[in-house]
């Protein structure tokens, strides 16, 4: 093994010159490290590291290695180390072309073929990054000169420390129109190359091309592995329009797929070092300075490039917003892009700083330990489209409730991964029926303890007193647990709306668990099965169709709206919904009655409101009877 293991490292150092540098750190960013291995490789989370038992070696003790910042595996035993390529070749037996197209695919790239159409532009592209360098080392030469004292006074007041503005590369754009134009045609660079790589304007008319950059700030923007493939320019004078100016997209840069200090951020990642996102070069600056791994979308909302090359990084980055509107704007686009990629592998996390401030303010006022906290206060995905949203539309009456809760619909809807949809659907239901049931004590207390209920979804005295006191704890438990029996026999189609509390539902009543067994069975082999297809199936089996027979007419099953046959899938949906969190809230105040004990209390005033709240819900999904006229109750 180990000799096969030293031939392949041989033909992987020769083959690799084969293919574009480029295009093979363009697969390594786009994949994670952990994700290919560990098609292959049984991993567990070790620190910053994933470990596992070695490949090559029958072994008890991990010794084997992956690290996603490096986008390597080591593997101590066997001696062998290497990236994704070369994993591949040594357990798979691929050749690295083999390797490359595997992976490519996985990454949706094409492999360049060897032509000489592609040697050229390999060939011309490297001439571009060699102009971009000399660009960025012209910038950097004319800051430190006489001529660049204005922008150095910039930069001093701004709080940037020397060891800044070398370690970024800043530099400084000369005033002039042909500064930077004349320095590269006295090297024997054409204004065509110039124009390429977008330090040159070429105006309409054919008149004379002048430098894009002018008596600005520079920012050298760097790719994956370092090399300067645009600027960002921060203008000097107050009368310019363009505060800030990019770099146009060219042959090497594409804004969409790039951020601002990503390859210095991917090193000073260790352990729980949170990946920041900031909004801008002076933000990145600021933070780098502090010792954060920090990186910059330029000028631009998050992509799904960008966002793919931070969760390379990390499970769940930072994202920083300012404390304003415009910043809670910024995390409504962030949260739309990443709500179909969102899983429990990758996710995001929610920072908001103090209104009017940004990371390069905050640092300046309160010093690392006011970025702690607010780090320390980032939120997940549930919690911040729960603020967003409620923030947006208030929580003081029905109306308000309802548009909020349908904007959280709409957007969890959005959520490709079946599991993290299913949770924050749950979660987000259990807040509503909170939310409802504090509405309903509140507007009880406006009107009055003696001030009748009005409106038309009302219960008789009767079937209030039955859903009280009037029934056993037994009988009341049974009724609802039938509600949703019936409710889905009637509606199948309620399975592929609320498929993680149907299969999480659990019966305390015999017969209606050997029903709802029948039902999810039937359900899950056939997922277009309507509801006459469904009863049908019952019959034939005695016990089943009895159960289904004696409580679909059972009056307190049959007087809620959403269990009969002809109540429209709406009604359906919205009242099985609420009918389950009836029933698991009353489930969980149970518990905590039995659990208090018999010579323990649970507090009066918390169980009315509970109760009431469950009594308002239920209210809800009943015709008005004195309308409808059904006395069943």
């Amino acid at each position: 093994m180990f000799r096969v293991a030293r031939v392949i490292g041989c033909l992987y150092d020769f083959q690799v010159s084969r293919f574009p540098p480029s295009f093979l750190d363009e697969i390594r960013s786009r994949l994670r490290a952990s994700d290919i291995i560990g098609r292959h490789v049984q991993l567990k989370k070790a620190g910053r590291e994933f470990r596992g038992l070695s490949p090559f070696n029958k072994e008890r003790t991990p010794s084997f290695y992956v690290n996603d910042d490096k986008a390597m595996f080591f593997d101590f035993s066997a001696g062998q180390s290497g990236d994704i390529f070369k994993f591949l070749m040594l357990t798979q037996n691929r050749t690295f072309p083999e390797a490359v197209e595997e992976l490519a695919g996985m990454a949706g790239l094409d492999v360049p073929r060897s032509t000489p159409e592609e040697s050229q532009r390999l060939s011309e592209r490297e001439t571009l990054l060699n102009v971009l360098t000399d660009a960025a080392r012209f910038f950097a030469a004319q800051l430190r000169g006489e001529v660049g004292l204005g922008a150095r006074q910039y930069l001093l007041k701004r709080g940037v420390s020397a060891d800044s503005i070398k370690r970024f590369g800043l530099g400084y754009a000369p005033d002039g129109r042909e500064t930077l134009k004349r320095f590269f045609l006295g090297r024997g660079v054409s204004e065509e190359m110039l124009v390429r790589v977008g330090l040159l304007i070429e105006p309409e008319g054919g008149r004379a091309r002048y430098d894009r950059f002018r008596d600005r700030v520079m920012f050298p923007i760097t790719d994956a592995r370092g090399r300067v493939i645009a600027f960002g320019g921060r203008a000097l004078s107050k009368d310019v329009q363009a505060k800030y100016l990019n770099s146009p997209e060219t042959e090497v840069f594409h804004k969409g797929r790039v951020l601002y200090n990503f390859a210095r951020a991917r090193e000073r990642l260790k352990g729980e070092t949170p990946l920041i996102i900031c909004e801008g070069y002076m933000d990145a600056l600021a933070l780098d300075a502090e010792g954060y791994a920090a990186v910059a979308p330029l000028g631009t909302a998050l992509t799904e490039d960008q966002l793919a090359l931070l969760w390379r990084l990390k499970r769940a980055p930072t994202l920083c917003f300012d404390g304003d509107r415009a910043g809670r704007a910024a995390a409504e686009r962030a949260l739309d892009r990443a709500l179909p990629k969102l899983s429990a592998k990758q996710s995001l996390r929610f920072a908001f700083l103090p209104e009017g401030e940004d990371p390069d303010d905050l640092l300046k006022r309160g010093g690392r330990s006011a970025m702690d906290a607010v780090l320390d206060a980032r939120t997940d995905p549930e919690t911040t489209m729960w603020r967003l949203a409620s923030e947006r539309h208030g929580t003081g009456s029905a109306e308000k409730l309802a548009a909020f809760e349908t904007e959280l619909r709409e957007r969890t809807q959005q959520i490709a991964d079946p599991a993290l949809r299913g949770h924050l659907q749950a979660a987000f239901k259990d807040r509503f029926y909170q939310l409802r049931g504090e509405l309903f004590a509140a507007n009880k207390q406006k009107r009055g303890r003696g001030a009748p209920r009005k409106g038309p979804a009302r219960l008789s005295e009767a079937l209030r007193n039955r859903i009280g006191q009037g029934m056993t704890a037994g009988r009341q438990g049974a009724v609802r647990e039938a509600q949703l029996v019936i409710g889905l026999i009637h509606h199948p189609q309620l399975f592929h709306q609320f498929e993680t509390e149907i299969l999480a539902l659990s019966f305390e009543e015999p017969s209606l668990a050997k029903l709802w067994s029948r039902i999810i069975d039937a359900v899950v082999a056939d997922p277009a099965l309507d509801s006459a297809t469904l009863r049908s199936q019952l019959t034939g089996w005695s016990e089943v169709e009895s159960t289904y027979q004696r409580w679909s007419e059972d009056p307190l099953v049959k007087v809620v709206r959403f269990t009969r046959q002809d109540a429209s899938d709406e009604e359906a949906a919205a009242g099985w919904r609420d009918a389950f969190l009836i029933n698991r809230r009353l489930k969980v105040l149970s518990a905590e009655v039995n659990e208090a004990g018999a010579e323990a209390h649970i507090d009066p005033g918390r169980e009315k409101i509970w109760l009431d709240s469950v009594r308002h819900s239920l209210a809800a999904h009943h015709d008005d009877e004195t309308s409808e006229g059904d006395g069943t109750a």
